[in-house]
């Protein structure tokens, strides 16, 4: 414990504890992304790494979308705030018209070169998926919006202007595709004002507002919202139903998922199979690549795996939360606890279902999934967060004390700005009225030596006894 203790008490510990777990993740995902679809890829297309080599590229993009973002000031952040967040609600809008117009006319969602497929956008080769894309935006935004605030975050008004009303632009135009990442945004609102310091009642009366929003969005997915069917079974109310059922009472078309995943932990036992020897990834189970690819984790290397994927998450969940402790600027302090809570909820909603503690939502595993916009999201974040922690006061100054050589500065990242020094402003005396003789000497007395305070302050004593 004490060898830990000076580990992590290291000025960039929280940097490479960031980039080793992050890293690490990254590797397993792709690693489990081959294995989960090489079979079915060879079998369809005649190529065993079609998917595995779709979802490096998209990895490939992503490590360049966090080196260019572990580059990037804060201030910088701040301005794209707003510029991302409107790009998200824009595609967003676009994907929800293209939809509602192919429910209507009873065609496909496509004008021109542009179509609409439940989540993502195609514009030819060009695939987006722009709930993704939000997310980031309304890390961004949000918290600029309330480290401007500051202190004003007491007053209801200044929460409801202009936070809240496009929260809940967000959460409709996303939620009536997605539930689950529409309860992503939730997490991540709730962790963006918890680091802000709200209020308990505020979240009270968030928890009732989500509540009734979830409530809204389950009813109209009978009438079509998102990938429901008019006169079809609701399927978002039939997960929830399925959740709370007992496995005996539930029917096999309702509990199919739930039933799979839970067979595919109970044939990975403590070691598992071994890499690539599952078999339930061969159509036995949904979305074996993406939504359920941590049932494959657990069926082909067993307890030991989950364990370590889960230890990794736990490791980037500490770090997150570190790095919002330590930065002085609140942009940074609330910007990183947004993002850790986006990821860590996502991990906990993901694999919370796939094991049947939560009910099935459908959201990928961050880094581990298959997807290339949520992966080259993700790095774009995790970037930013790296920026933050070598920002650190302890990190900064010891990146100025021993700064590394040129060359590595100019490929890899600059130089952070050293913390200021906080100092009281000085008031000019006829700004203030003329100071008082108590006060002056108190002043010089503040700034003289120890040995001059005390000799002092015993001769103006000794002349007060003589009056």
């Amino acid at each position: 414990m004490a060898a830990l203790r000076g580990l992590l008490a290291r000025p960039l510990a929280s940097y490479y504890l960031l980039i080793s777990s992050a890293g690490l993740l990254l590797v397993i995902g792709l690693t489990m992304v081959f294995s989960a679809t090489s079979v079915k890829a060879y079998a369809e297309q005649g190529n065993a790494f079609a998917a595995f080599t779709k979802q490096a590229i998209f990895a490939v993009i992503g490590l360049v979308a966090f080196w260019a973002c572990q580059r990037l000031p804060a201030r910088t952040f701040r301005v794209l705030g707003l510029p991302v967040l409107g790009l998200s609600v824009v595609l967003l809008l676009l994907l929800n018209l293209l939809l509602a117009y192919g429910s209507l006319a009873d065609t496909a969602p496509r004008v021109g070169p542009l179509e609409a497929n439940l989540l993502w956008l195609y514009l030819g080769p060009i695939q987006v998926q722009p709930s993704e894309l939000a997310k980031f935006g309304l890390v961004l935004w949000g918290a600029d919006v309330i480290a401007r605030k500051g202190v004003k975050l007491g007053w209801w008004r200044e929460l409801a202007t202009p936070l809240f009303p496009a929260v809940a632009l967000l959460f409709v135009l996303v939620g009536y595709n997605d539930l689950g990442t529409m309860l992503c945004l939730l997490a991540l609102v709730v962790g963006l004002l918890w680091a802000a310091g709200v209020r308990m009642r505020v979240f009270a009366a968030l928890s009732v507002v989500g509540l009734a929003g979830i409530g809204l969005l389950v009813a109209v997915a009978s009438l079509g919202a998102g990938s429901g069917e008019k006169g079809e079974q609701n399927y978002r109310l039939a997960r929830l139903t399925m959740f709370i059922k007992r496995p005996d009472d539930c029917n096999l078309a309702d509990c199919y998922q739930a039933d799979q995943a839970r067979t595919a932990i109970d044939l990975g036992g403590w070691f598992g199979a071994g890499l690539g020897q599952g078999k339930l990834k061969w159509d036995w189970l949904p979305a074996a690549n993406n939504d359920f690819i941590f049932a494959v984790i657990a069926e082909e290397l067993g307890v030991v795996g989950c364990a370590v994927v889960l230890a990794l998450f736990a490791v980037l969940a500490y770090t997150g939360l570190r790095i919002a402790r330590r930065v002085d600027d609140p942009f940074r302090r609330l910007a990183a606890a947004a993002v850790t809570t986006w990821l860590v909820s996502q991990a906990v909603i993901n694999i919370g279902g796939v094991v049947g503690l939560l009910p099935i939502t459908g959201l990928p595993l961050p880094f581990i999934s298959d997807g290339g916009s949520a992966l080259v999201v993700t790095l774009a974040a995790i970037g930013m967060l790296a920026s933050f922690a070598r920002a650190e006061p302890d990190a900064a100054r010891a990146l100025h004390a021993r700064p590394p050589a040129r060359w590595v500065r100019l490929v890899w990242a600059p130089l952070p700005p050293l913390p200021g020094r906080r100092r009281r402003p000085a008031t000019p005396p006829t700004a203030r009225g003329p100071v008082p003789r108590s006060r002056a000497r108190q002043d010089d007395d503040e700034t003289a030596p120890r040995g001059a305070r005390t000799s002092r302050t015993r001769a103006g004593s000794a002349s007060e006894r003589r009056r």
